[in-house]
């Protein structure tokens, strides 16, 4: 199977999942903790979902469902708009919440509670601010992007609008991967996507962080 999602020897693509970051807000900005607080998009944060919008439609999804968020909400909207599907909105795929970390900038979280902080990216169980477990992110999403996928027609296209975290973690569940290796997956940029394909062994990630439509795989592994 190529990025491209071609067909390949089965004469089959097999289904995709399109995880896409919703755009900007002003909280993104000035690097201040979001989880579950409800921001919504700056006007940045609009016209990047709009020029994604504007390139995911050209891989034809069947169906989209989204963070009831605002700001991934209205970053769905965008796509929505194009193809004339609906959205369906799933708290299960908000962000992490993380208590008091919500709210607080990047360097107040290291002040404050630098530890926790430290402890979090050695890849450690932690209930960042007394919010949740990144296993309990994983566990109320990947179900949700799973039910969704699995009502796809053969070969069938599902955009995922969430969050980084929430995103992060789903495709670290999906693929198999030990929680303690989620982070090395890296993050999205604000509205930046990840495709998951189906292959023979399970779902495969073909493009991470991706702006642009994927090109086709070229080489030994494709």
């Amino acid at each position: 199977m190529s990025a491209t999602g071609e067909v390949s020897g089965t004469g089959r693509r097999g289904r995709r999942v399109i995880l896409w970051r919703h755009g900007q807000t002003s909280w993104n900005v000035e690097r201040r903790f979001q989880g579950s607080t409800d921001v919504e998009l700056t006007e940045t944060g609009v016209a990047q979902a709009r020029r994604a919008a504007r390139l995911l439609a050209g891989l034809r999804p069947d169906a989209i469902i989204a963070s009831d968020l605002k700001r991934a909400a209205a970053t769905a909207a965008e796509l929505a708009a194009l193809t004339g599907l609906d959205v369906t909105l799933d708290e299960a795929l908000r962000e992490t919440y993380a208590g008091v970390w919500q709210g607080l900038t990047h360097d107040e979280i290291i002040a404050r509670h630098g530890d926790e902080y430290r402890a979090w990216k050695r890849g450690e169980p932690v209930r960042r601010g007394g919010g949740e477990l990144e296993t309990e992110v994983a566990d109320r999403a990947a179900p949700v992007v799973l039910r969704h996928a699995e009502k796809l027609p053969e070969d069938g296209t599902l955009v995922v609008v969430s969050h980084g975290g929430t995103i992060r973690t789903t495709i670290g569940r999906l693929l198999g991967l030990q929680p303690h290796n989620w982070e090395s997956l890296g993050g999205l940029t604000n509205c930046c996507w990840s495709v998951l394909g189906e292959g023979a062994r399970g779902w495969r990630l073909l493009e991470h962080n991706a702006g642009t439509l994927p090109e086709p795989v070229l080489g030994d592994d494709d």
